[in-house]
């Protein structure tokens, strides 16, 4: 995935907003789970969540975490994904990645374990 850099903030919200429609299921299947979570937690998280020059597939800014799903893709770009959540760590994010198989066979499994890494700063 290229490094996007907009010299707009309005284009990072248009970028998120196309990658939303673009989401695959298993994305979809997690949003769903992340989203209630508000009313039991009050945790709140964003889908395509712009930390420029990236897009976070899911954070929560108040708990400073971002979420990542791989799918297929990532197999032949973990360099690029390892120098990203490196960044992104610097930059005082928590970054967790799951795989897509991960939401797809054990949702409830992956939620606890977002849930046990939450950390309200």
């Amino acid at each position: 995935m290229p490094n996007y850099c907009f010299e707009k903030p309005r284009e990072y919200g248009e970028r998120a907003k196309a990658l939303r429609k673009l989401a695959p299921q298993t994305e979809r299947i997690l949003w769903k789970a992340l989203s209630a979570l508000r009313q039991e937690t009050g945790l709140r998280f964003r889908r395509q969540h712009p930390v420029p020059p990236y897009f976070a597939d899911f954070a929560c800014v108040r708990a400073s975490l971002i979420i990542e799903l791989d799918g297929p893709s990532h197999d032949a770009r973990q360099d690029y994904d390892s120098q990203r959540d490196t960044e992104l760590r610097r930059r005082g994010w928590t970054v967790m990645r799951f795989s897509n198989e991960e939401v797809e066979k054990n949702l409830e499994g992956v939620v606890m374990t977002i849930l046990k890494n939450v950390r309200i700063r």
